[in-house]
C-alpha cells in the first residue's frame, strides 16, 4: 500500500479500533484498489481469494435472477467490509460486487489475514468490534422490514438512500441509483404489486420521482412522517 496507507486504514471504521502496529501488519498484506462507476470489485461465483473493506465511494451488492437480471441485496459504503464471510469460509462469493460511483478499497489477501489473526488477538477483537456495528444495523433492518408498514419501510429505504448518496437538485435530494420496482418491493419486503402502487403514488404526490438514471426526493419531511 501507499505511505499513507496506516492513514487509510485509520479512516476506516472496521480498523480503527487496531493499534498503529496492527493496522501496519494488515497495510503489509493489503493493497489499494481504485474504481470508476459501473467497474466491478468482485464477480459472483469468484474465488474469494481477496477481503475488500470500504474506505470511499458507495458500492452495490448484487446478485444475478433468473432473466438475466439484478437483485440488489445491499449498498455499502466507507467501512463496511465486502465478501469477508465468503473469504472466511474459503467458498466463491456468493453476489457481485459493483461500484456505484468512484470508489477506494483495501483489498487483503485471505490466505495472509487468516494467518494474521493467528498470531495477532487484538486484531481479532478489534476486526469483531468492527463487525458488531454492521450486525446491529442488520438487526435495524431486519426490524424495519419485520415491524413496519409497507409504505413506512419504502420510506426508510429512500430516507437512508438519500442520506448516503443524496445529492442536491433544486429544492429536493436526487438520488443516483437505477432501482426497478423488483428491487424495491424485494428491498422493503413486499410484493412487486405493493411496490407499483407506492411508487406510482408518490410520483402524483411529489414525494419521490422516478428518472431515467435515479430517483428525486421532492419532500423529504413528507418522507420522515411517513418513515416513522
Amino acid at each position: 500500500m501507499s505511505p499513507d496507507s496506516e492513514t487509510l486504514l485509520r479512516s476506516c471504521a472496521l480498523f480503527s479500533r487496531l493499534s498503529g502496529e496492527d493496522r501496519r501488519k494488515v497495510a503489509e498484506i493489503s493493497v489499494e484498489r481504485h474504481y470508476d462507476k459501473g467497474d466491478q470489485v468482485f464477480a459472483e461465483g469468484d474465488p474469494s481469494d481477496l477481503i475488500f473493506t470500504i474506505v470511499a465511494g458507495r458500492v452495490k451488492v448484487v446478485k444475478a435472477i433468473p432473466g438475466g437480471k439484478e437483485l440488489i441485496l445491499e449498498i455499502l459504503g466507507p467501512g463496511d467490509p465486502l465478501g469477508a464471510i465468503a473469504a472466511y469460509e474459503a467458498r466463491p462469493y456468493p453476489a457481485s460486487a459493483i461500484a456505484l460511483e468512484e470508489a477506494v478499497c483495501i483489498a487483503s489477501k485471505r490466505a495472509a489475514f487468516m494467518a494474521l489473526l493467528e498470531t495477532c488477538p487484538s486484531l481479532v477483537r478489534g476486526l469483531l468490534g468492527g463487525f458488531s456495528l454492521r450486525v446491529i444495523e442488520l438487526g435495524k433492518r431486519l426490524g424495519e422490514i419485520t415491524g413496519s408498514r409497507v409504505e413506512a419501510r419504502f420510506a426508510q429505504i429512500f430516507v437512508k438512500l438519500a442520506d448516503r448518496l443524496g445529492r442536491p437538485r433544486g429544492t429536493g435530494v436526487f438520488v443516483p441509483i437505477v432501482l426497478s420496482r423488483q428491487d424495491l418491493a424485494d428491498l422493503a419486503g413486499t410484493s412487486m404489486e405493493t411496490s407499483i402502487r407506492i411508487m406510482s403514488r408518490w410520483g402524483k404526490e411529489g414525494v419521490v420521482s422516478t428518472e431515467s438514471d435515479g430517483f428525486l426526493v421532492s419532500s423529504r419531511d413528507d418522507l420522515e412522517a411517513l418513515a416513522r
